[in-house]
């Protein structure tokens, strides 16, 4: 077997054994798991065998070209795989702790309602952890960082029929998408820097980068900031470390893999595979390190004051990647890969023996009680000890921060487009369309001026109406309607920059109004089957009763959020490919859109079919604190 079948093959088995375990009933557990199980087994042997072969061989680099998914004169969107030393340690320790979690959770799951659910959601997870980290281009870590992000969501929210997963799983998401308008504006400016979608083969070539850093320093360091925020907010570093506490509503093993070990460790991933780009700029270096080293003095005195045992190890695990962006800042690349693998199975042994610690834990101290012994925060002063005590068990306001900073203002935008509601929405959004049509169609008896405004004008006006549908809470509808119009007005706008080929406007679209479409009819049935109940001031949980329609209107939204189930997601990239360099609010406005339209569709999904059913008729959870 050729090496390029075999890098395609640690992608494509656990994805094929995802896709077969969707059609096995719900009522096999055994046959389940025993597919789950022994798929992975298979893939960490090839994992070892492989990278055995490879280390006797000398370690050399690998990149492979393996599909060009669209390709013309002035673009190719390509899926390229690149294995390297930083490839071959993710791919054997996530292997391995897959593995070890899921023969955990053949047991541990047993009888649970959600047993099939959770191994479909684990498997998908493992296809997208092994995509991303043999990903040899920004596409295609893209492609594995989006996937990555839906099954956090859906495992996050497990518990559906309760009101605190759902809540915190929207909040996990929301941070996820802002990390990636890092990845998205980065993707933007390497467009531009190298005038290709650059592989990271490339990157690793460090006279090559110099060469390309000359003279254009600034883009430089916008592209290393942009990676920057995106591994903070995957890692949860600050400003966005009080996702990763909330993510642990989850069963265990599932906040074991995701959220001890493997997908809060991809932050580090990404440094670690651009290193040889941003570590040629020191002041890159220098604000990796602050980051890092600022994260790991906030996050260990919030660990020391935890009361549950789960938030104890997350805290614990963001000071410890902290320090891991301390050491890959300071070129201690060999290192932080062995902290990463040391941190990774200590955190799954803490979480996956929690529940039995905090028994044995209790039993021993009260039969052995010993008084605490004397710590070093007693030599500081009583004012000091009291505050720092207080700021940790506010968790230092990172949450606040992050709303008032990030999401209020967006939400008092959005408020003030309150006139928009069902009723006239077509009468607004549809005359905008048509403007910009007509524009398009008459654009050579307009000035030159006026054609160098009307992408940013448009791309602006889209961006609000996003905001709109992020701070809608009455009309569902709306919020799809809002989407939709904003993904047109992108489409139109762009289209009037030079290059701009109609091709592009159809595979873009060919995604985004098809599901947009689907969403408003799941919208229109499931109003006529429950009108009481049918606005977002509260998470209904009609998944309860209409399973169906939940996840025929979950697989839209993925759709419409430009998700790599349709082709609009190579549109995304064709689209951001026409924006020139000189605009860069133009480029802001369309990641941002792009970004807020994610979390707007996957916060009406969750308010709609999550969350405590609201009829009474039968046995639901109690809303948590």
């Amino acid at each position: 077997m050729s090496i390029e079948w075999l890098l395609a093959l640690f992608v494509l088995l656990p994805f094929v054994v995802f896709f077969i375990s969707l059609f096995i009933p719900e009522r096999n557990e055994r046959y389940l798991s025993r597919l789950a199980f022994y798929g992975t087994f298979f893939h960490f042997l090839v994992t070892l065998f492989f990278t055995g072969w490879w280390v006797f061989n000398g370690f050399e680099q690998i990149n492979v070209k393996e599909v060009a998914l669209y390709e013309t004169d002035r673009y190719v969107f390509l899926i390229d795989f690149y294995f390297d030393k930083v490839s071959a340690v993710y791919l054997l320790v996530g292997s391995l702790i897959t593995l070890l979690i899921i023969r955990y959770s053949c047991y541990y799951m047993h009888m649970e309602p959600g047993y099939k659910r959770f191994f479909n959601t684990v498997l998908f997870f493992f296809s997208a952890h092994n995509l991303t980290a043999l990903s040899g281009n920004f596409e295609t870590l893209f492609l594995g960082w989006e996937m990555l992000g839906i099954s956090s969501f859906l495992l996050v929210a497990f518990y559906r029929e309760r009101y605190l997963p759902s809540r915190n799983a929207v909040k996990v998401f929301s941070i996820y998408r802002i990390g990636d308008v890092g990845i998205f504006l980065a993707m933007w400016g390497s467009h531009h820097l190298w005038h290709e979608n650059v592989t990271f083969m490339k990157l690793s070539n460090a006279q090559l980068v110099h060469e390309h850093l000359l003279g254009q320093s600034s883009i430089g360091l916008f592209i290393s900031v942009c990676l920057l925020v995106a591994a903070a907010a995957k890692s949860a570093q600050l400003p966005f470390s009080a996702w990763l506490p909330r993510a642990m509503e989850g069963p265990t093993p599932s906040s074991a893999i995701f959220y001890g070990s493997l997908s809060v460790h991809f932050g580090v991933f990404i440094l670690l595979r651009t290193e040889h780009f941003w570590g040629e700029q020191p002041l890159a270096r220098i604000i990796i390190a602050l980051t890092g080293l600022m994260t790991t003095l906030v996050a260990f005195p919030i660990s020391r004051v935890q009361s549950t045992i789960k938030t104890q190890i997350a805290y614990a695990s963001i000071a410890q990647i902290g320090i891991m962006f301390i050491e890959i800042a300071l070129g201690l690349e060999i290192l932080a890969l062995l902290h990463f693998v040391g941190n990774a199975f200590l955190r799954t042994y803490q979480l996956l023996i929690s529940p039995s610690a905090v028994a044995y834990l209790i039993r021993d101290m009260f039969y052995h009680f010993k008084p605490a012994p004397h710590s070093f925060e007693e030599s500081f002063s009583r004012k000091v000890q009291y505050s720092v005590y207080w700021l940790a068990l506010r968790e230092f306001y990172l949450d606040d921060l992050i709303n008032k900073v990030v999401f209020y203002p967006f939400k008092r935008i959005g408020n003030l487009l309150g006139f928009i509601h069902y009723r006239n929405s077509f009468y607004i959004l549809i005359p905008l369309i048509i403007s910009g049509i007509l524009m398009k169609i008459y654009e050579n008896i307009l000035s030159p001026e006026m054609l160098h405004q009307i992408p940013l004008i448009f791309t602006f006006i889209g961006f609000v109406l996003v905001l709109k549908a992020f701070s809608e809470r009455t009309y569902p509808r709306v919020s799809v309607l809002l989407v939709l119009t904003n993904h047109v007005l992108v489409a139109i706008g762009v289209s009037f920059n030079d290059h701009f080929d109609y091709e592009h406007l159809l595979i873009y679209l060919s995604g985004i109004v098809p599901s947009a479409l689907i969403a408003l009819v799941c919208l229109n049935i499931l109003h006529k089957k429950e009108p009481q109940f049918f606005d977002l001031k509260k998470y209904y949980g009609h998944i309860y009763e209409h399973k169906t329609l939940a996840f025929i209107f979950f697989v839209s939204v993925l759709g419409l959020m430009g998700f790599p189930v349709t082709p609009s997601f190579i549109g995304e990239d064709l689209i951001f490919g026409h924006i020139r360099e000189d605009q860069f609010l133009l480029a802001f406005f369309f990641a941002s859109s792009y970004i807020l339209s994610g979390i707007a569709l996957i916060r009406v999904y969750s308010r709609l079919f999550h969350g405590t059913h609201i009829k009474n008729y039968h046995a639901k959870a109690l809303k948590a604190a």
